[in-house]
């Protein structure tokens, strides 16, 4: 996810028997989905420690064929990868957003009137690229659920949160969302992706207006003392905790500055491993030491969403090795060539596998498809990438990480915390209903305007 790691591993020839190797990974999936639905362990499921194990056992598995079919150095290889390289950096970076965020509480009320709810995500859809889909997911999801906290019907307000704050949102700028940082290291240009603003606008814009038409159907149906409570709520308006702002600037500022594999901005020392991990955990000491318990209790903060995203995602990063090692093995039979089938192929698996590993590989497809005439970007050591293929593979990774909630980092956590505040989420199966009906139709317009005849 963040460079460590080219994601190759120097791409081992693959076992006739991958299906195997890749069950675990379906499976993991498949629990995730259904073990809610099952009155009889839905509750054994609700504990973080059931669910870890779930992961823990998927994990093993994979580890155990990969140790049976290529070895036991293979398997250390992508175990190192898989925990020390990926999901070290990832549940890092994504537990000091959600603590220091933790400790901002915008407190006051504000009228749960359609316009106000899609205001308020229109400010996330922006914040997303400055200081990156989890950033602003975290500073607003709290806010903008206790403003809807007199209305019944809010499972769609954090639906839409989810596809606008904690994704699509953060296409403008490499902070925005992890696949896009992951280009700027691979040698991107950091400001290429500001080309991408039509699309964004196109795709964010068709999503809010369908979020405030959906809303105000639904405020109307609200019960009438419900509705009056609302409007009598308090209106003042207040931000406690703004020094953890501070803290959550320089997050992203080490996020951006600090990576091992290359010298600092402006000097030529190369940072140590996990400098970076050890300075946004020391933000977050900061954080906690700074900020009055009283903020968080504001903010019902606890670690339980945390906590629930690292026990699942350290199976889903061990697991998802093996598809990864089919998409290296077999990329290039696929026979994507065109912008067209780079978006569809690239975004289907960032809906299933983690956005940023996936962008990484389709990426490193696209620099060897033939440029045929087309503009082109240079991508450091990678060479030069068709630039209508660049645009298609980051608009894929992006926009349809917001399809599942394992598609992207926040997804489960605005999910959890929502179900933390009461509000009851779809189903794994259920989100991706609303994706299909909501997220597809938007997609597939602004990819038949942009990447089909740009």
């Amino acid at each position: 996810m963040f460079g460590h790691h080219d994601g190759a591993h120097g791409t081992p020839s693959l076992p006739a028997s991958w299906g195997m190797g890749a069950a675990p990974f379906a499976i993991l999936l498949l629990a995730i989905a259904v073990f809610p639905l099952i009155p009889a362990i839905a509750g054994w499921w609700h504990s973080n420690v059931s669910r870890l194990a779930v992961a823990a056992t998927c994990g093993v598995a994979t580890l155990a064929w990969i140790t049976a079919t290529m070895g036991a150095h293979e398997a250390a290889t992508l175990t190192r990868h898989a925990v020390l390289d990926e999901y070290i950096p990832f549940m890092v970076l994504l537990f000091s957003l959600y603590v220091i965020s933790g400790g901002i509480a915008i407190r006051g009320n504000l009228p749960a009137h359609p316009g106000t709810n899609t205001a308020i995500l229109a400010i996330g859809t922006v914040l997303a690229s400055a200081i990156g889909t989890t950033g602003a997911s975290m500073v607003l999801i709290r806010f903008l659920l206790t403003v809807n906290k007199e209305r019944h019907k809010v499972s769609h307000t954090a639906i839409f949160f989810i596809f606008l704050v904690s994704n699509c949102g953060g296409l403008l700028l490499p902070l925005g969302d992890p696949p896009l940082f992951l280009g700027y290291l691979k040698g991107v240009p950091f400001l290429w992706t500001l080309s991408l603003w039509r699309e964004w606008l196109l795709v964010n814009g068709i999503l809010l207006t369908l979020y405030f038409l959906w809303d105000r159907h639904e405020w109307k149906a609200e019960r009438r003392q419900d509705i009056s409570r609302d409007e009598h709520a308090p209106r003042r308006i207040s931000i406690d905790g703004r020094l953890n702002i501070l803290w959550l600037f320089l997050v992203v500022l080490v996020v951006a500055t600090v990576d091992p594999s290359r010298p600092l901005p402006g000097t030529e020392w190369k940072p140590f491993l996990y400098l970076r991990e050890l300075l946004m955990l020391g933000l977050c000491a900061l954080s906690m030491a700074f900020t009055k318990n009283a903020v968080r209790k504001a903010n019902e903060f606890d670690f339980g969403a945390i906590a629930e995203v690292a026990a699942l995602f350290i199976g889903i990063f061990v697991t998802m090795q093996v598809p990864l090692l089919v998409l290296h093995a077999k990329g290039a039979e696929l026979g994507i060539t065109t912008p067209m089938e780079y978006f569809w192929a690239t975004g289907s698996l960032s809906a299933v596998l983690d956005n940023a590993p996936t962008y990484l590989v389709f990426l490193q497809t696209a620099v060897t498809t033939p440029i045929d005439g087309t503009p082109v970007v240079s991508v450091g050591d990678l060479g030069q990438v068709s630039e209508p293929l660049l645009t298609a593979v980051s608009l894929g990774a992006v926009l349809m990480g917001a399809m599942t909630y394992i598609g992207n980092g926040p997804n489960f956590m605005v999910k959890a915390i929502a179900e933390q505040r009461g509000v009851r989420m779809p189903s794994f199966f259920g989100f991706l209903g609303w994706s299909c009906l909501v997220l597809l139709p938007t997609l597939y317009l602004a990819s038949w305007l942009f990447i089909a005849a740009p």
